[in-house]
């Protein structure tokens, strides 16, 4: 590459930019190269070469390519680097080049082309070659035929010129052999031309010749091809580090100041680009564009030209960097190239190899490829150069302030060359910053600057107001968001004097801030619609009278001109000398009015503060870390060091310390005793420990919090409103573990710190992840670091992820604000990687993991609430706000108090507030930054802190006299620390000191200077120095490891510290470094944040918070309530009250009392966080006796049930006097606090900060902590410097930028969502953010949780995960019915019993067992009782009966799904899928659909029902010949065995549960193969097949569509027998016996969920009689059932109903003869007469069993089975709902059942039901008034013939079957209240009747289908006998005529 100004450019990401313009353009699809960069660097002597071509290439038009990859490639002019390969350094081999092999058949001879054609110049030397216009033709040399020259023709662009530069980096070429044209990369040309090379190819090393014709001519070899500058070889690579700060560096803020020398993984050579990605070309990747973008233009001069040709570049440059100011006078700067921070001697970004923390990447020498590694040498320019103007903005308007409009435009348009006269030029003087003391800053205004040229080193440009003057670039949606007209934009003139305005306004501590202005300007655009027009002669009149208001602040400088008038002016008398300097302003303003261009202004910084903080405030962290890093290394800091070798008396430090230090003869201060002069042998004390009496141990108890609970429960309801989005993202439903990995920035305190709130919580534990003894050690596997092994982890955890598809994996990224950098552009920087948390979280394989969910957890999310946020707004949860203060509180309460207590703190009123700036410190800084303007602003901050801090330990110890030197709040600090330990009641416990220095040598120089004067003075005893790195872990000596153990009661002699919190009571000074504070927890003894480094550098507002969010934590509520009362006397009587919080006792850390309890493993309180944590350290019982050993009495207080719900409840076991025995089980203290009702207090009523200290005594409270602050840092944060913002009004982070020049003012109640919503909407991601380049659809899986710092965010997401967790097996348990068996007095009174361990019945003992005529089942109590002999007892227990009627509910208890359950649509796993689920090639259609019918002789007509069969199930059927015709269901024999065989085939009647019905039986079946159809009604058809696509339906006729469930079961029945009798014709003329063909089907519910049985004893039965009860398979309850022998004489067999009491006993007898119901095993031939009664809706089970027993047949209940039913609240018949038939009569009331009859044509509403229905529910309801002498009267029940139905629970009914041979109860001696006769037939004569008796006054009912059967039935009967009837006593069901009602008609026994 060829020459930047005056030497080579040295910043990587600059030749980055420009590496990857040349490769965008070589491979756009034009014939033509046209890259961006047409001229690269320019020299500063005359351009080589004729005019004409300089035009052609000038008249080129450029090209922005999209689409293209920055690579990270770099180039730079490197002597070395241009050397060849063979002449490099030793240590640096050539690297291996494996040549690609040639396609085949194509030629592969030396000196052809691979199209065959001769290239060799000998033989194609006079023949006419084509050359293309700016192509040159040059010989090539091969190796392999040195002999001879190819020819090849070059774009001479890519060549150099006669002095070796300019040639542009890449390659462009033709082959002049066959034509081929177009070849973009040397690599690819070399192969063409068969070169075979065996290193990587180089044009630089390949092409030697020019070749030129001679005078015939023909073609001949010409000059050698000058490759390298003819002066470079010189320069030895040791001459190269030798002067650095001659080095002239650009850098990128888009790199989030990766400034230059990242070693790249990608070669750069020519060959193609080893990666590609969809980046958009980088030259127009930024969208702040008048801070990051703009166009500029270099300019060639000669001398003999008086107009100067421009040579078009684009550049991409990048928002404030730094570069490297320059010795050589004759440098160029352009003012738009506003990437410049140079200084003359100054800003320089080191390289990776000055630093002491480079990454492991650089060591070693460097390898060839990698460019950049030292800074070369500047190549001195000849005096003859004439200066020229480098780079120049284009003007596209007079009115445009720079010549960028949008990004399209950018990239589209096309830059014309403009010739510009050589007079509009700057010459910056020399020495500028040495004789005036400051570097000026030139904010870009309106307009065109002029060029710049000699030491631009010395000035800086910066962009920083420029687009509060944009506002003309509006878009229409902005502006009506803004409530603007485009008749309401400001003129220039305005502009100008509002700018006036606001610097005039500013006070001498402040700078100009953008958010600020853009404010003034939206102000002044509302405010005045009509816009005032200032004419030209105005404008200086009012702009001087707008500055006289500074007071000589502000001047104005007006120019007719141009702009370069003014500020060469201003310049030229800065550097007159000092004479002049006595009122330097600090703003000169410098207006152009110009009539050609109208207005222009740019403002000049001239005050020394505000430049350097301008100016500083341009580069990024890491930029301004590798800048102090650079000042470090080459001594820059030599004379401040030397400066503060004295003390501020003027002694020498050093000897007076060293003095001190013999005066002590190693005597040192005895810590813990009071005072410091007491002295003690340095022997003695290193195992001193504080006062053992007294000392309470330091035992953590970790709780979960009410706000900790409700952010939990949000994020579960934000992931099952995920699920529930039927978006498919989510299935919930299939898994049943979670397990989780945390991602946390890159330090290892921060790594122990999350491990040990995973530990404590004993979430590990809870998920089942681990168990209680490994939990422990395992804990720091569940934790991440961010570093350079974080890919391998990772992959170990996708691995996991895709192994493991039924675990829900949570990826918590902790902190992810930190380091959002895309992967891109990661690189190596100051020590650090970037872009990791791109690659790992935004990682394809992340993205498409169905069963992982990503959590972002941040304190700072703005910077992930971009316009182009990955994150759906909806998915983001916020912390609950504080209102803590709103409330009364009781006075041990702990609150939070955050970044704004910290600002409404300043309006306490106390004397000594908690948020300070060191007003003395920031004067001496400022007399420092004076006289040494070339340090960087926080190295002299440093000194001075170091400087502070050590004068403060000497004032309180050796020399008083320095006491008036020092700050008071430093000397205060230092005393507190010194002393605190040794005050009454303190314990020896002390406070924590922070001080916070980001640059890591300034940190270690402060450690080792404080430690050191520490030591000297003695003090080492006293306080601890520890440097708080990232990348380290604490060190600590071991008289402070043995005082914390003691304070801990610890006796493992090998535990150290590895977190702050550890750190608890130590008297120390942290020093914390690193770039950003990473979200590490300290302990409540840190009293001081010192921030006095943090300033003007920090003007984010990310940047800023994270700072002061270090002293964030949760205080007492009193400490804050009593401050903000105390400002109200104030206010009220003018006089100073007494401050709350002053310095000395009431602001002190509280000395926590460690609670003496310690903890235990696993007991679960109720909370339900299991605390897993069996450290060493708490293994002693704490010997305290200073207060009671309960529970701590606030949480007691507080203690409430309101976390039940997710908490397994085990009652809070808590042990009265846990420490009775040393060896007692230690209770668990996690108890939580309490849930109040209101949802702002219960999010704030206690820290939540995850682990708190065991006891908050009455006397000890807790303060917030003291936070000093630089004045910057003060004033954004106070907000109440007059017009200055607050800090949250600063853009949200550096990786963002402002959409929009103007917008609507932030305000501080702008929180959550809302303040989410604005950052959306109004910042986008700058191009080297991670999401700048996210895909337009969010990520349906991620969620983002903000809350602000120490909130308590760990304690919340481990809940998270625990209730999560918690939720899936709630998903994977079932409520079934646990009702209490009432079976035990049926079986006192048996007299025939069977040995309780028989498998099977014996037909004959069931024969002798009577039949339990009442059903007690549970499900049965709201039914009326059926008389039996024994009924007198049941009496008492009706009683209870009638009154649990009001409660309805029945009993059901959570039962774990077992791996034998029956399922329901929503259940997938791999096992069943093809069971339930459709497979995609299988459609619905491929289910046959076939017609059945029979005669009913019941129904007496014939019935057609319909069968949908899948393909897979047709083999259970017959079809005749055709196959298209359904023949019969097939049945298996009764003889046939086999080991997997079920016989039955399986009906489920089902309706209104398509998918909560379980009838997914393969689990049930354990696989095996089965026969189940599912009865569905016509209607619902539909729904069935979508969710069951392969299970067999059996649909009913239209007709049953409203019936109950007794017409599926009737149709079941009638089809079954049917069916056998088909089958047996069948398989009789197949040889078969017709009772061979087996008669049963199981008749089950679709609730049936489990089976389980007794577990198989082995005589050691239970002490206490009871069994262990396991689950079984259905398949197995069938194969067991069906082999009982003599089956085929059982009518029923079936099972008993589940419930919690039979685990505690077995039944007396296995069987019993009962009823059975819900899973049934009929025997369809022997019933062949009972039916089912297909009118009933209920108890039809009820009614068939009595019928089936009285027709004398058998039914059995095996009772060692039984089933579980599942509690179902939808579906089957209880959703039917009873409303009027006529709409338009819609009642609001709920119709009852009074209202369900009336009588006959009467006006009353007619309803729309069934009339059975109506009638069913009436009697259920209303059969007091029916049979009034029935209710509560066991002895006198109601005669029901041939029908059961229920009466009610009070009413009893005896059942009487009218059928002959039937049997029948003994009703000898029975007298009857009440007779019902319903339907009945004839087989019910009056001479039946005749046998029973009545009471006086019982009553009838009967029951017909009409009035007329309803008279011939009286009449048949011969009623009116015995019965009175009356007219008004006839009633129908409230049905109209078409829907058939029931009639009935009552009367009284006479």
């Amino acid at each position: 590459m060829g020459n930047s100004y005056a030497g080579q450019l040295k910043s990587a990401r600059f030749e980055e930019a420009l590496h990857n313009s040349i490769e965008a353009s070589l491979r756009s699809s034009g014939g033509d190269p046209q890259p961006i960069f047409t001229q690269l660097y320019l020299e500063p002597e005359a351009y080589p070469g004729n005019m004409e071509d300089v035009k052609s290439k000038a008249d080129m038009p450029l090209q922005g390519e999209e689409g293209h990859d920055p690579l990270n490639g770099h180039a730079s002019n490197d002597p070395e680097e241009l050397e060849d390969d063979d002449d490099s350094d030793s240590s640096s081999p050539p690297l291996p080049y494996l040549q690609t092999p040639a396609p085949d058949g194509s030629c592969t001879l030396d000196g052809f082309c691979q199209a065959g054609k001769d290239l060799r110049l000998v033989t194609i030397a006079a023949e006419p070659i084509e050359v293309p216009a700016g192509f040159e033709l040059v010989g090539a040399k091969s190796p392999s035929i040195p002999e001879h020259i190819l020819v090849c023709a070059v774009d001479r662009r890519f060549l150099p010129d006669e002095n070796g530069k300019n040639a542009l980096l890449g390659f462009s070429g033709n082959c002049v052999g066959c034509g081929e044209k177009g070849f973009r990369y040397f690599t690819e040309f070399s192969n063409h031309i068969n070169l075979k090379l065996s290193t990587q190819p180089k044009k630089q090393k390949h092409l030697k010749y020019y070749l030129v014709k001679n005078s015939q001519g023909a073609l001949c070899k010409g000059p050698l091809i000058c490759w390298k500058d003819s002066k470079t070889r010189q320069f030895s690579s040791s001459a190269l580090t030798s002067k650095p700060s001659s080095s002239s560096s650009l850098s990128s803020k888009e790199n989030g100041g990766a400034s230059g020398h990242s070693s790249s993984p990608f070669s750069l050579s020519d060959s193609p680009p080893t990666r590609m990605a969809q980046a958009s070309s980088v030259f127009f990747g930024s969208q702040d564009l008048g801070r990051d973008c703009s166009f500029l233009k270099p300019l060639a001069s000669t001398p003999s030209h008086k107009t100067l040709p421009i040579v078009p570049t684009a550049l991409r440059v990048n928002g404030p960097t730094n570069g490297l100011g320059v010795d050589v006078h004759t440098s160029l700067l352009s003012p738009s190239q506003v990437s410049l921070v140079p200084q003359a001697q100054g800003y320089r970004t080191p390289d990776l190899g000055d630093s002491p923390v480079s990454s492991p990447m650089n060591s070693g020498p460097p390898k060839k490829r990698h460019r950049s590694w030292h800074p070369s040498a500047l190549v001195p320019v000849p005096p003859t150069a004439v200066p020229v103007p480098a780079i120049r903005p284009i003007v596209n308007s007079p009115g445009s302030v720079l010549a960028v409009s949008s990004p399209q435009s950018l990239a589209a348009g096309v830059i014309q060359p403009q010739p510009v006269t050589a007079g509009e030029t700057v010459i910056v003087p020399e020495n500028l910053l040495n004789s005036s003391g400051v570097r000026p800053v030139i904010l870009i205004g309106h307009g065109t600057l002029p060029y710049f040229y000699g030491s631009v080193g010395n000035i800086v440009v910066s962009p920083l107001l420029v687009s509060c003057y944009k506002s003309s670039q509006l878009t229409e949606s902005n502006l009506e968001t803004l409530g603007l007209h485009s008749n309401q934009m400001l003129s220039v003139e305005m502009m100008i004097l509002l700018t006036l305005q606001y610097l005039a306004r500013l006070a001498s501590n402040q700078i100009p801030l953008r958010e600020e202005l853009e404010q003034i300007v939206l102000k002044a655009m509302l405010g005045c619609p009509g816009n005032p027009a200032i004419s030209p002669s105005q404008l200086p009149w009012l702009a001087r009278l707008e500055a006289s208001v500074s007071g000589g602040s502000v001047q104005v400088v007006v120019t007719h001109n141009s702009l370069g008038e003014g500020i060469s002016e201003s310049l030229h008398s800065l550097s007159e000398g000092p004479q002049h300097q006595q009122h330097l302003p600090t703003y000169v303003v410098i207006i152009c009015a110009s009539k050609i261009n109208g207005n222009e202004f740019c403002v000049l910084v001239l005050g020394k503060y505000q430049a350097r903080a301008l100016a500083e405030g341009m580069l990024t962290t890491n930029e301004f870390l590798k800048e102090i890093s650079y000042e470090l290394i080459t001594g820059k800091v030599t004379v401040l060091a030397s400066h503060f070798k004295t003390t501020s008396l003027g002694d020498n430090l050093d000897k007076q310390l060293v003095r001190y230090q013999r005066r002590r003869k190693g005597q040192v201060i005895q810590p813990y005793q009071g005072d410091v002069t007491e002295n003690t042998n340095s022997q003695e004390p290193a195992s001193m420990s504080p006062p053992p009496d007294s000392a309470e141990l330091l035992n953590r108890i970790f709780q979960i919090y009410p706000a900790q609970l409700t952010v939990a429960r949000s994020l579960l309801s934000q992931v099952c409103s995920i699920a529930d989005s039927g978006t498919q993202n989510l299935d919930l439903g299939r898994f049943c573990k979670v397990d989780f990995l945390v991602l946390v920035p890159p330090s290892h305190i921060l790594v122990h710190q999350t491990a040990q709130r995973i530990r404590q919580s004993g979430v590990l534990v809870d998920l089942g992840n681990e168990d209680t003894s490994t939990a422990h050690q395992k804990s720091e596997k569940y934790v991440v670091r961010l570093d350079a092994d974080v890919h391998t982890k990772m992959e170990a955890f996708m691995k996991k992820v895709k192994q493991n598809p039924y675990t829900l994996f949570v990826l918590i990224h902790d902190n992810s604000h930190v380091d959002l950098t895309s992967a891109l552009s990661g690189s190596v920087c100051h020590g650090e990687l970037q872009g990791l948390a791109d690659r790992v979280v935004n990682c394809q394989e992340v993205l498409d993991a169905m069963n992982l969910l990503v959590l972002q957890v941040s304190c700072f999310p703005y910077t992930l609430q971009t316009h182009q946020s990955r994150i759906s707004i909806h998915n983001e949860i916020h912390w609950p706000s504080n209102n803590h203060l709103q409330r009364e509180q009781p006075h041990n309460e702990l609150v939070y108090f955050g970044l704004r207590d910290y600002s409404c703190s300043l309006q306490w009123g106390v004397a000594s507030p908690i948020l300070r700036c060191d007003d003395a410190f920031e004067k001496m800084v400022h007399t420092l930054l004076e006289r040494h303007p070339h340090l960087h602003s926080m190295v002299i901050r440093s000194y001075l802190l170091i400087q502070q801090y050590t004068e403060a330990m000497m004032a309180l110890t050796s020399s008083p006299s320095l006491r008036d030197h020092i700050t008071p709040e430093t000397l205060a600090m230092v005393e507190d620390l010194i002393n605190a330990p040794s005050r009454e009641g303190s314990q020896g416990r002390g406070h924590m000191l922070l001080v916070r220095v980001p640059s890591l040598q300034l940190a270690m120089l402060a450690r080792e200077r404080l430690e050191d004067v520490r030591d000297k003075l003695g003090l080492q005893l006293c306080f601890a120095v520890m440097l708080g790195s990232p990348a380290s872990e604490l060190s600590l000596s071991r008289n402070f490891i043995n005082i914390l153990r003691a304070w801990r009661g610890c006796e493992n002699e090998e535990w150290v510290p590895h977190t702050y919190e550890d750190l608890e009571g130590l008297p120390c000074i942290i020093i914390l470094t690193g770039k950003d504070p990473l979200g590490e927890t300290f302990p409540r003894s840190l009293k001081y944040t010192d921030l006095r480094l943090i300033d003007s550098s920090y003007l984010t507002r990310t940047a800023l918070e994270q700072e002061v969010g270090l002293a964030c934590t949760y205080v007492s509520v009193d400490v804050v309530q009593e401050s903000k009362t105390s400002t109200a006397p104030r206010e009220s009587d003018g006089e100073k009250t007494t401050p709350t919080l002053n310095d000395g006792e009431e602001l002190e850390r509280p000395q926590s009392n460690g609670s003496a309890a310690t903890r235990t493993s696993g007991s679960l309180v109720e909370n339900g966080v299991s605390s897993s944590d069996l450290a060493d350290s708490f293994q002693k019982p704490s010997t305290s006796t200073s207060q009671p050993e309960c529970l701590v009495t606030s949480d007691v207080a507080t203690l409430t049930e309101g976390f039940k719900q997710e908490c397994d409840s085990l009652g809070s076991q808590l042990s009265s006097n846990p420490l009775k025995a040393p060896n007692a089980p230690r209770s668990n203290y996690s108890s939580s606090s309490s849930s109040s009702p209101s949802p702002s207090s219960s999010s704030t009523q206690r820290p939540s900060q995850s682990t708190q200290f065991g006891r908050v005594s009455k006397s000890s409270r807790v303060s917030p902590r003291t936070v000093i602050l630089s004045r910057a840092a003060y004033n954004l944060l106070s907000g109440e410097s007059g017009s200055q913002l607050s800090s949250f009004s600063l853009l949200p982070h550096a990786d963002v930028s402002w959409s929009s020049p103007l917008r609507p003012l932030i305000t501080q109640n702008l929180q959550g969502a809302d303040q989410s919503l604005y950052y959306r909407q109004w910042t986008v991601a700058r191009q080297h953010h991670a999401d700048y380049e996210a895909p337009p659809v969010l990520h349906p899986r991620r969620l983002l949780l903000s809350g602000p710092p120490q909130v308590g965010k760990t304690g919340a997401y481990l809940q998270f995960l625990r209730i999560l967790f918690r939720m899936l097996i709630r998903l994977l348990e079932v409520d079934v019915y646990d009702d209490d068996d009432e079976e035990d007095e049926e079986e006192e009174t048996t007299d025939v019993t069977t040995p309780a361990n028989t498998q099977w019945p014996d037909i004959e003992d069931i024969r002798k067992l009577p039949f339990d005529l009442n059903p007690r089942d549970p499900k049965f109590r709201k039914a009326s009782p059926v008389y039996s002999d024994k009924m007198p007892k049941l009496f008492k227990e009706f009683k209870k009966e009638g009154d649990n009627q009001t409660q309805g509910k029945r009993v059901t208890k959570s039962i774990r799904l077992s791996r034998f359950a029956a399922h329901n649509a929503f259940h997938h796993c791999e096992q069943c899928h093809l069971y339930s689920e459709a497979v995609p090639t299988t459609q619905l259609s491929e289910c046959s659909l076939h017609a059945f019918s029979f005669c009913s002789s019941m129904l007496g007509e014939e019935v057609q029902l319909q069968f949908f069969i899948p393909k897979a199930k047709e083999q259970h059927f017959v079809f005749n010949h055709q196959g298209s015709h359904l023949e019969s269901l097939r049945l298996p024999l009764v003889s046939t065995k086999a080991h997997d065989l079920l016989k039955s085939p399986i009906f489920t009647p089902t309706t209104g549960r398509q998918e909560h019905g379980l009838l997914n039986l393969f689990h049930a079946m354990e696989g095996a193969t089965h026969l189940h159809i599912l009865v569905v009604k016509q209607f619902e058809m539909p729904h069935y097949r979508k969710y069951w696509p392969n299970h067999i339906l059996l649909v009913l006729p239209a007709m049953f569509n409203s019936a109950g469930v007794g017409a599926a079961r009737f149709m079941i029945k009638e089809l079954s027998y049917h069916n056998l009798e088909l089958e047996r014709n069948r398989q009789e003329e197949q040889g078969v016996k017709r009772q061979d063909v087996w008669p049963f089907i199981v008749m089950m519910d679709d609730s049936c969920v489990l089976w389980n049985t007794y577990q198989p004893t082995d005589g050691s039965e239970k002490s206490n009689g009871s069994s262990a009860i396991i689950n079984v398979s259905l398949k197995a309850v069938l194969q067991h059932l069906e082999s009982t022998p003599k089956i085929p004489l059982y009518a029923m067999c079936g099972v008993r109903k589940w419930s919690s009491s039979l685990a505690h006993k077995t039944p007396r007898n296995p069987f019993s003869r009962c009823h059975l119901h819900d899973f049934v095993l009929l025997n369809v031939d022997l019933t062949q007469n009972v039916q089912y009664d297909l009118n009933r809706y209920d108890c039809e089970e009820v009614d068939f069993n009595l019928r089936v027993n009285s027709s004398g047949l058998l039914l059995c209940r095996f009772n060692n089975f039984f089933l579980m039913k599942k509690h179902i609240p939808v579906g089957g018949n209880k959703d039917f709902v009873v409303k009027p038939k006529l709409v338009e009569i819609e009642n609001k009331a709920p119709i009852s059942p009074p209202q369900y009859v009336c009588a006959p044509d009467s006006e009353q509403t007619l309803l729309d039901a069934p009339a059975q229905f109506l009638l069913e529910n009436f009697l259920q309801s209303c059969s007091h008034r029916l049979f009034p002498k029935a209710v509560q009267n066991r002895n006198n029940p109601v005669l029901s013939i041939d029908s059961y139905l229920s009466l009610s629970p009070e009413i009893s009914v005896c059942y009487i079957n009218s059928r002959p041979h039937s049997t029948n109860l003994n009703h000898q001696g029975l007298v009857f209240s009440g007779l019902l006769l319903y339907l009945c037939d004839s087989f019910v004569v009056s001479g039946l009747l005749k046998n029973f008796r009545f009471l006086k006054g019982a009553t009838l009912c009967v029951i017909c289908q009409d009035r007329s059967s309803l008279r011939q039935t009286i009449v048949r009967l011969e009623l009116e006998d015995e019965w009175q009837f009356r007219l008004r006593d006839e009633f129908q069901t409230a049905n109209c005529s078409e829907d058939r009602p029931l009639y009935f008609l009552t009367g009284r026994h006479v």
